[in-house]
């Protein structure tokens, strides 16, 4: 059970590594446009994305310097797959889009994975704070990326 008790601030690397991680190709996109760049058109849903980039700045927040003392080492290993899989089909879905090849479900991908591998960080570390803040960001993130890029 996941009890306020069993939470204490310290650093966790790995929350602040994860999330530079999925990062990294955001970093690259803000430099080098695609071709055939959907994703640079203007949002008509500009409210929630910024509830969505706050819950983003909590994500980063929880995974980094909130740390559950009874989470256990190391992580098991289906979430550490489920980590690497969702990390996986997130650059893949990247390499994708800079192919030219965009589609439902490479739009899909890139805003899923990312959700995925935070929930299932913050799952194996039982980290409720991250896990409600990335089950809230990944709801927005589809709702905007299906009103913006799909509808």
């Amino acid at each position: 059970m996941w009890h306020i008790k069993n939470y204490r601030f310290g650093f966790d690397p790995w929350g602040l590594g994860l999330f530079l991680l999925i990062m990294l190709p955001n970093f690259i996109w803000f430099s080098v446009p695609a071709p055939n760049d959907i994703l640079r058109g203007e949002s008509v849903t500009p409210l929630l994305d910024t509830i969505a980039q706050i819950f983003q700045i909590f994500i980063v927040a929880a995974l980094c310097v909130v740390v559950n003392i009874t989470r256990g080492r190391p992580m098991k290993r289906r979430y550490l797959a489920g980590v690497a899989v969702c990390t996986v089909l997130y650059f893949t879905g990247w390499a994708t889009y800079y192919t030219g090849l965009i589609s439902t479900a490479v739009v899909l991908t890139l805003c899923l994975a990312p959700c995925g591998a935070f929930l299932f960080h913050s799952a194996a570390r039982k980290n409720a704070p991250a896990l409600l803040a990335a089950g809230g960001f990944a709801a927005c993130h589809l709702i905007s990326t299906i009103v913006n890029f799909i509808l």
